[in-house]
């Protein structure tokens, strides 16, 4: 299964190889943009893209990613209760 995880485009770092810098949830790192990029480079500043694997896979608006990332916390916190409620069960297995 791919996840394409929000970011917003916050600078051009490098317009030859075609690669901006990202906020995803408050990392930066360094994205390709030339998958997304349909006219000038500098216009991709400020919008948010889901990112997968160093690449702006598509154009998201910022409703749309504060909703993907809110689900994604929501399935982190569903795997946590899961592995939880695992190590309970070995910890019971254990006690037989």
């Amino acid at each position: 299964m791919c996840l394409g995880i929000p970011g917003q485009i916050v600078a051009i770092t490098d317009p030859t190889r075609m690669m901006a810098m990202a906020d995803v949830s408050g990392v930066k790192r360094e994205v390709s943009y030339a998958p997304v990029l349909t006219g000038d480079p500098d216009d991709l500043i400020g919008q948010y893209a889901l990112i997968h694997v160093g690449f702006a896979m598509a154009i998201i608006d910022e409703d749309e990613a504060a909703k993907t990332l809110e689900a994604l916390r929501g399935l982190g916190e569903a795997q946590e209760t899961l592995e939880a409620m695992a190590e309970g069960a070995k910890a019971l297995e254990e006690t037989k």
